[in-house]
């Protein structure tokens, strides 16, 4: 039951994300959006990071729950970057360099996939290596298009 609860959560939240885009009045509400999603992404993320670092014990059934959340999440954020919701930490690059953002997205995307897999592979050498690319991911975006 504790997997299933925040599995469902991130069902729902993926299907309005789908029109997303339409239901932001104000500027804030896109960025408070986006900034939600990455902070939630973010904790799961981190609990991955702390097996993968010996930081907490191995978990194999919390490692895939963790994981199977993150590949979800990393679906939400890219409505709250739409045209006209500039601001935030984002910097103006995004909407100047529309494919390379969506270029990172897609490979952040990809590889929270390959982070899943490795998840229900039950092995911590395969999840370490994984999370080694999706850091790698997430700086290379956030270098390019996050103000610090």
């Amino acid at each position: 039951m504790k997997t299933l609860a925040p599995l469902i959560l991130v069902a729902t939240c993926g299907g309005f994300s789908m029109s997303a885009g339409a239901q932001f009045a104000k500027t804030e509400d896109a960025i408070k959006y986006r900034q939600s999603v990455m902070f939630i992404q973010g904790q799961h993320v981190g609990r991955l990071g702390a097996m993968a670092a010996g930081r907490v014990p191995y978990d194999a059934t919390a490692a895939v729950a963790n994981a199977e959340v993150v590949a979800e999440i990393s679906k939400l954020p890219w409505a709250g970057f739409g045209p006209g919701t500039e601001g935030g930490k984002a910097k103006p690059e995004i909407w100047q360099e529309q494919a390379k953002f969506k270029e990172l997205s897609e490979r952040l995307m990809s590889d929270t996939q390959k982070l899943q897999v490795a998840a229900k592979a039950g092995n911590l050498d395969a999840l370490k290596a994984a999370m080694g690319t999706l850091g790698e991911s997430c700086k290379s975006c956030h270098d390019t298009f996050r103000n610090k």
